[in-house]
């Protein structure tokens, strides 16, 4: 990828046995695939985590915005382990 300004990309996801699409910016989807991995996960069953964690949140925030969220989460973590203590 040569610029992360690029549009989003709607691929499809399997939640619950139920098939749904999210559109994520090709840096989301990328960063979305290394958490998958780094939690031993596929990409759909990380999305189900994600999809549950939202709707128990007090308000809700669509699907494609809380996997950003908590990609992002995820990443300050993954550095913040990194960080040399």
């Amino acid at each position: 990828m040569t610029t992360p300004f690029h549009p989003p990309v709607k691929r499809s996801v399997e939640i619950a046995g139920h098939k749904t699409s999210i559109s994520l910016e090709p840096l989301f989807w990328e960063l979305l695939k290394q958490a998958a991995a780094a939690e031993g996960l596929p990409i759909n069953a990380l999305v189900a985590r994600i999809d549950a964690e939202r709707i128990a949140a007090p308000v809700p925030p669509g699907l494609a915005g809380a996997v950003r969220v908590w990609l992002v989460g995820w990443l300050v973590s993954e550095l913040s382990q990194q960080q040399p203590r």
